[in-house]
């Protein structure tokens, strides 16, 4: 019919037809577990990677690739595969499951009787699908629905992932959409037989998805194969690579990662460049440092002395800490008012104009400060990171976020007891900016600086308010502060450092 040509010609791009050059942009947040555990490592899929340079942005933008084929094809399988195969250590995989449209009650209703057809374009939200994907290659947080394949409907629940090195997009129709396959860097089309598909989509739905074998059967032929044959099988031609028998081929796969490899650029965002950003320049007007009386003086020559015992160590550091949240709390953004006093005058006043703070702390040392920030700050929120050095790398790696709702509209004060080169620093700050936390309502906190880590943290996120007790002058060639103060965390915490510490992995080495 000439409606279903239209459809079509919507959705296929004109075979050796010039696509319009598209931009080039620069390139997971509940805790996810890693999506593979291999003898040799782990691959996660739910952390922000090491992508920023010295300006704290990305360097090159995700590489994506496109999985498409028949369902029961064995997409998942092989986009596994290809991850494993790869060796980055930070990708995403997202499946075009999780975007099925929201159904009405009628759809409910014909769904729960196996007759709705889940297998055309219209029951996909496409427009949710090149959102999400644009976010991730720009290196921002999206939400992903979790759809639910009992009850053909989302959850309350959403997940958090972030852009990475590689995302990995899969679904039937991943190359239906003309905007969607103008995101994708690689085509890969997994062909495999109609019966093996049949097979395996009948051992999955009924023991998987509660479903009968009759319902599956009656599903398939009135609307899976017809949409195979409709839909799906048409997108072959644009694939740049078909992959015949799905992830029994594995000179196929072998040949996918050696083209991947190909097209991505080795990024190392080292601590090198870092400490070569505007380091000779003066320091920032970003900078607050408290101010340096005997007290002050007093307390850091009892911290800094290798002689003092723990409780001392910790005593005198919990007075720092309050000293430095008070300061930061002075710099916030307050608005005069009038009250009355109990003698019926008035007062001239200050209050606080903004709509409420939110503490978040790099752990692990950066957790230290929180009773501090409880202690002077009522009803605080509080929300934690975890970053952890890349052995292999030395860079610092995202492995757990908790943030409150609706931080965006906080003004943060983001915690972390010593800043050496500044790299966790930056991630941390990087990670707020993808939860929409304007730049210049982040105040970074830190009991020691090195001058290195201020200018990096500045000159990366000129708005951030930096705010310490001190700033060293040198970092050495193991990016330790000299004179410093040590490892802070194991000094509070009473553990053992590590041989090959630096200040910034004090929240690195849990």
């Amino acid at each position: 019919s000439n409606s279903s040509a239209e459809s079509l010609d919507r959705l296929y791009p004109t075979v050796g037809s010039s696509k319009p050059p598209r931009k080039r942009t620069t390139s997971q947040c509940k805790s996810e577990p890693p999506l593979l555990r291999t003898s040799k490592r782990t691959i996660y899929t739910a952390g922000r990677p090491p992508w920023y340079n010295e300006h704290g942005t990305q360097s090159k933008e995700a590489f994506v690739i496109g999985l498409g084929g028949g369902s029961a094809s064995g997409k998942t399988t092989v986009a596994t595969m290809i991850i494993e195969a790869l060796d980055v250590p930070w990708v995403v995989l997202l499946s075009m499951d999780s975007f099925y449209k929201v159904l009405t009650k009628q759809q409910q209703e014909q769904a729960a009787s196996n007759d709705f057809n889940f297998d055309h374009p219209d029951a996909f939200d496409f427009d949710l699908i090149i959102a999400t994907l644009k976010k991730l290659k720009q290196g921002k947080s999206v939400k992903i629905p979790i759809y639910d394949f009992t009850t053909h409907s989302r959850k309350k629940e959403w997940k958090t992932l972030y852009g990475a090195n590689v995302i990995i997009f899969e679904g039937i129709m991943a190359f239906t959409d003309k905007e969607l396959l103008k995101l994708l860097d690689l085509k890969i089309f997994v062909d495999t037989d109609s019966d093996i598909r049949l097979v395996r989509r009948l051992r999955r739905d009924i023991s998987e998805r509660g479903r009968d074998i009759e319902g599956v059967i009656k599903q398939y032929n009135k609307f899976v194969k017809p949409a195979f044959d409709q839909h799906i099988q048409p997108t072959m031609r644009l694939a740049d690579i078909v992959v015949p028998r799905g992830s029994g081929n594995t000179v196929a796969i072998d040949l996918i990662v050696q083209h991947v490899h190909s097209q991505l650029e080795e990024v190392r965002a080292t601590r090198a460049a870092l400490a070569s950003a505007h380091q000779c320049h003066p320091l920032p007007q970003t900078l607050s440092v408290l101010k340096s009386t005997p007290q002050v003086r007093g307390m850091h020559t009892i911290i800094r002395n290798r002689e003092t015992s723990r409780d001392e160590f910790i005593f005198y550091s919990k007075r720092l800490m309050r000293l430095l949240i008070e300061h930061a709390l002075s710099l916030l953004p307050f608005q005069s008012c009038t009250v009355q006093t109990p003698q019926g005058q008035d007062y001239d006043g200050k209050t606080y104009s903004g709509k409420q703070i939110t503490g978040v702390s790099i752990l692990r040392a950066g957790e230290t400060m929180e009773p501090a920030l409880r202690a002077v700050c009522k009803d605080v929120r509080i929300g934690t990171i975890l970053i952890q050095t890349n052995c292999n790398t030395g860079e610092p790696e995202l492995h757990y976020l908790r943030l409150p709702k609706d931080i965006s509209e906080d003004h943060v004060i983001l915690m972390d007891c010593t800043v050496s080169t500044g790299a966790a620093a930056m991630m941390a700050v990087r990670v707020l900016l993808d939860h929409d936390v304007p730049e210049d309502k982040i105040f970074l906190l830190s009991l020691l600086m090195a001058e290195m880590g201020v200018h990096s943290v500045a000159y990366a996120f000129p708005r951030v308010k930096i705010i310490t007790t001190a700033v060293d002058k040198e970092v050495n060639n193991l990016f330790r502060i000299i004179p410093g103060i040590g490892n802070f965390g194991d000094r509070y915490f009473g553990t053992d450092a590590p041989p090959d510490w630096s200040d910034d992995e004090d929240a690195l080495s849990t």
